[in-house]
């Protein structure tokens, strides 16, 4: 369904496309995800064993919303948009899916020597990228941008769509700030290319993708700033079409004003879930809860509190003001409880809560749940490139080894924001003027005084960021463990439809290896 006030208007900019014979009408510029989730349609694929998938990540990276377009298969809604008399069909997988020829690739023209060969290659258009972007540009360095989304902001600086803006006056200051950051990049003479990077073959050969073809970059010198993606919580029913990510939720509400259902549960770990929960009351749906993992705030967190406001007051007003539009709208937060299970009921999604590894605590109906336990940085290129990373026990993740310049261990590249370990949009930006000015540096570029002085100012603000994510997370430390499925059926790897029962018989065996595992069961081997 489409957010309050944002139905498509008549006179508005429109495209038709048919789903199985059914007839859409979407907002010019937005994602099939986008419009096949405002016309009520869930469920996108079918695995081979039969069951239905639909949207889960929203960014790209879980391959689960794959659609059949003009008789095309393995195409990403929620990467997809719209097109006038688009035919679109559910992906049927092997062996009942039709066989397709695969589209012939031609190379892309070159665009001359700035997109060719640039001075410096930044990957990922989030807070960091455009921030590095940026600043290396104004340095005088010839910058390509390269970025996977067709509109750059990355996930925290999500920007509406163009037809959206133009019908509808919705903006506030996070998008806001992300218009005029993509704005400085733009005028700075960036050179931003929607394309993905699916390669590198070293910090001076990076290979790309875009709509028209593949092509290689090859830059004087590398910054890495791919982000980060949400992680989720493999329970009974997590695969259920209308369960998905916050982040998912949040770019359908954010970017296309599209809210992916009337009553949602929202589950998780952090300060986004509370975002999200308040940003979808606002727009017209019904939370029926949320389900907070840590404890309720109370006296063993005011130490992290008073951190939070000395770092940054505003992000602390920001978020007490998420919880009073969730108290004005009667939405109860749920401290302390973890998702267990999720089933399909007639019409509706039927949520288990649990207070502990083993007990449930409620259940709760709704039309879509949403999921958040944290994050996973976006680390693959950087480990593809032999970049040195250290493992983080307490976050569970690789973070890569920089220096304060956020130069990492390969010579010529750079690396800034979440992909390198997990520290928050604003530490993202700073991180990203830092690397800008360092590889424009590198390029042989002098420093403007005006961006020296911004360099030592950013360098303040990640030492503040830095103490306010430290305190965050400490405010929003786990009450009770993730628990681990009791059910054998259990799907633990979404690709290849491995469960819980097959991983288990796997290790039973006698395997000794993740490789032998892998091989055995195609664990993690999927899109």
């Amino acid at each position: 369904m489409r957010a309050r006030d944002s139905e498509i208007r008549p006179g508005e900019a429109q495209v038709t496309i048919t789903f199985e014979g059914r007839e859409i009408v979407a907002r010019e510029g937005e994602t099939l995800a986008a419009a096949l989730t405002a016309g009520g349609i869930k469920d996108f694929r079918s695995t081979a064993s039969g069951e239905r998938r639909g949207l889960f990540c929203g960014m790209g990276v879980c391959q689960e919303c794959l659609l059949e377009v003009d008789g095309q298969a393995n195409r990403r809604a929620c990467m997809t948009k719209v097109a006038p008399a688009m035919a679109v069909r559910r992906q049927l997988s092997a062996p009942q899916a039709r066989v397709h020829a695969a589209p012939t690739l031609e190379a892309v023209p070159d665009q001359g020597p700035v997109c060719g060969a640039p001075d410096i290659l930044v990957v990922g258009g989030g807070a960091g990228g455009l921030a590095a972007a940026a600043v290396a540009a104004e340095a005088g360095a010839k910058v390509v941008l390269v970025d996977e989304r067709p509109v750059p902001g990355g996930q925290f600086f999500k920007q509406p769509i163009s037809a959206l803006s133009a019908a509808i006056s919705f903006e506030d200051r996070q998008a806001a700030d992300g218009r005029k950051l993509i704005a400085r990049a733009r005028g700075a003479g960036v050179c931003i290319l929607d394309a993905m990077v699916w390669a590198a073959s070293s910090p001076h050969e990076v290979h790309v993708q875009g709509a028209s073809g593949s092509r290689t970059l090859r830059p004087r010198q590398l910054i890495v700033a791919t982000g980060a993606y949400e992680r989720g919580l493999p329970v009974p029913g997590w695969t259920l079409p209308g369960v998905m990510m916050t982040g998912a939720a949040q770019t359908l509400l954010r970017s296309y004003r599209v809210v992916p259902g009337q009553r949602v549960l929202i589950a998780g770990n952090g300060p986004l879930n509370l975002q999200v929960a308040a940003e979808l009351v606002n727009a017209g749906a019904q939370v029926v809860g949320v389900a907070e993992l840590a404890p309720r705030p109370g006296l063993r967190t005011l130490g992290a509190l008073s951190r939070m406001m000395w770092s940054a007051p505003d992000l602390v007003r920001q978020g007490q003001g998420y919880l009073r539009t969730l108290k004005r709208a009667k939405v109860r937060v749920h401290y302390g409880h973890v998702l267990s299970a999720i089933r399909q009921t007639d019409g509706a999604l039927s949520a288990s809560l649990a207070t502990d590894a083993g007990g449930h605590g409620r259940t709760i109906e709704a039309d879509a749940v949403l999921m958040g336990y944290g994050f996973m940085p976006s680390n693959e290129l950087l480990r593809l490139l032999g970049c040195a990373h250290d493992y983080d026990p307490d976050r569970r993740h690789l973070v890569t080894r920089r220096d304060d310049e956020c130069r990492t261990s390969v010579d010529g590249v750079f690396a800034a924001g979440d992909c390198c370990g997990l520290g928050g949009a604003r530490a993202a930006q700073a991180e990203g003027i830092l690397a800008g000015i360092a590889a424009a540096r590198a390029t042989g570029r002098s420093i403007p005084p005006a961006l020296a002085d911004e360099g030592i100012a950013a360098r303040g603000d990640l030492l503040r960021q830095r103490r306010f994510q430290g305190a965050l997370w400490q405010l929003f430390s786990p009450a009770v463990p993730s628990p681990l499925p009791d059910d054998g059926n259990t799907v633990i790897c979404r690709c290849e439809d491995v469960t819980l029962g097959g991983l288990t018989a796997s290790l039973q065996s006698g395997f000794q290896s993740l490789g032998e595992v892998k091989r055995c069961t195609r664990l993690g081997m999927g899109r």
